[in-house]
């Protein structure tokens, strides 16, 4: 059986040599052929290293063709605040939209960064699960005044974070407070009634290609 990522075959454009009657294309793993699609993934925890790779994905796109959007497919239990917040400032930096797709679970900061997608692109596939709460801090150690320090710090985060799913969802501050004081798994739909997301099911353009051949 193969092991590890698959390759696919890809024609790289070559400015300064003409390409040889005859001359195979280029055998590309299958992410980085996705990457040229503009196809983004994040597909586990959020650490330094997930969250710099997908920041500088959309950031070498953007500058590549500002005008064609990209879509960042979620499949993640979150992870880092400031690494999802990273990705989140990402989204809104660069110039094309950025659609965002729940597939299986987005939890913590991938909920954050599934509700910062462009406005009305925003998905939740059927079976998806949602799911928020506070943000925690991984470095309550060491001197008193460090530990004070840092609690002040998460607290500022956590008020932010919930004042973002206030906008988004047009609830109360003290419900959306209240809401992520514990782990409030959503559904697709209650995901949308929250405003983390836009819709539930398949985008439309695929809807509307089935309708057509009759399906």
């Amino acid at each position: 059986m193969p092991v590890g990522v698959p390759k696919l075959p890809c024609d790289i454009p070559d400015d300064d040599d003409e390409e040889e009657e005859g001359e195979e294309a280029t055998w590309v793993d299958l992410y980085d052929r996705l990457y040229r699609e503009r196809a983004l993934f994040l597909f586990k925890e959020l650490s330094a290293e997930t969250a710099n790779h997908l920041v500088g994905l959309m950031i070498f796109l953007n500058i590549d063709d500002s005008t064609q959007e990209q879509f960042l497919f979620i499949n993640s239990t979150g992870g880092g605040v400031m690494h999802g917040i990273a990705v989140h400032n990402a989204i809104n930096f660069v110039i094309p939209d950025v659609h965002t797709f729940c597939l299986g679970v987005a939890a913590s900061m991938a909920a954050f960064i599934l509700a910062g997608g462009s406005p009305t692109k925003r998905i939740a596939f059927p079976n998806a699960r949602v799911m928020i709460h506070q943000p925690t801090s991984t470095f309550i150690q060491g001197y008193l005044e460090e530990v004070i320090m840092d609690m002040d710090l998460v607290l500022k985060l956590r008020a932010e974070i919930a004042n973002f799913f206030v906008q988004k969802s047009g609830k109360p501050f003290w419900m959306v407070y209240e809401d992520m004081e514990r782990d409030a798994f959503l559904s697709p739909e209650e995901a949308k009634a929250y405003g983390i997301v836009d819709s539930v099911g398949v985008p439309e353009r695929k809807k509307k290609r089935k309708e057509q051949k009759g399906y």
